[in-house]
């Protein structure tokens, strides 16, 4: 399943079966879970199932993986039943740092 030893990663702990999360969709490379936070109806993350910083450090294949099933999972959005006037993308890199 990778390296998923960050004991402080929320991420990690979802991986390893420590915190809840709604998951739609996950294979052996990602998982995608329902962000708790939505800013809108569907909101989703692509979570690799490594623990990564940063883009750099992901293999070319794993983060190229990662927008392929954001793209596929945008496709269902917008074919789903939930009101879906568009698709936003976003890559999150790095960590959040505080006030």
């Amino acid at each position: 399943m990778g390296d998923l030893g960050e004991p402080d990663c929320v991420f990690c702990a979802i991986l390893r079966g420590e915190a809840e999360a709604s998951v739609p969709c996950e294979d052996d490379r990602v998982m995608v879970i329902m962000d708790i936070g939505a800013v809108t109806p569907g909101h989703l993350l692509v979570i690799p199932r490594i623990h990564a910083m940063g883009l750099e450090d992901l293999d070319e294949e794993t983060s190229a993986h990662v927008w392929k099933i954001g793209h596929r999972m945008g496709r269902a959005l917008r074919r789903s039943g939930l009101r879906c006037e568009g698709v936003n993308v976003f890559l999150a890199d790095g960590k959040s740092v505080g006030p």
